[in-house]
């Protein structure tokens, strides 16, 4: 699958400088969507996932297939405020900013073998931060999956010890 021909480079987005990977076109694709939660959901199979996580909102859209694919939960990652119980936060940098995120109190069980799904690494501020709220929760991240990794941007650094899996690279 040339998955690369469903990604369309969007310049100046969302701040000039930036081009944003447009993953829509992945998503209109039957084929090129079946085949990213395909690859992603044997990459949680093999690191015997109990639970996706998913950060707002394109880790949503994949995660959510995957923990179906994989008939495990899906607990998600969210934007302060949105939650309507009690929740853990943590706050973390973007690529053209800073963000905060919130996962329930309750979303993971101690011991939960958890991965972590998002459309893309790029500093991988998101991912550890999701990772903090999992691990503050007694969850342990086995693997963070991406559908892709800008390189220059150097995510890894921020997740290092972390196993990643990803499709695409920048």
């Amino acid at each position: 699958m040339q998955l690369k021909d469903y990604v369309k480079d969007i310049p100046d987005f969302p701040e000039k400088g930036i081009i944003f990977r447009d993953i829509t076109p992945i998503l209109q694709s039957p084929e090129a969507f079946s085949y990213v939660i395909d690859q992603i959901a044997a990459f949680a199979k093999e690191k015997g996932a109990d639970l996706i996580v998913g950060p707002e909102a394109r880790g949503f859209i994949v995660g959510c297939p995957v923990a179906y694919a994989l008939n495990i939960g899906f607990s998600p990652a969210r934007k302060p405020g949105k939650l309507p119980r009690e929740t853990e936060s943590f706050k973390y940098d973007l690529e053209y900013g800073t963000n905060q995120i919130e996962m329930h109190a309750d979303a993971i069980r101690p011991g939960q073998k958890v991965v972590v799904i998002d459309d893309l690494l790029a500093t991988g501020g998101t991912i550890h931060a999701t990772r903090e709220i999992v691990e503050k929760l007694g969850g342990q991240v086995v693997g963070a999956a991406f559908i892709i990794e800008l390189k220059d941007l150097k995510g890894r650094e921020a997740i290092q010890d972390l196993d990643i899996f990803r499709l695409l690279t920048y």
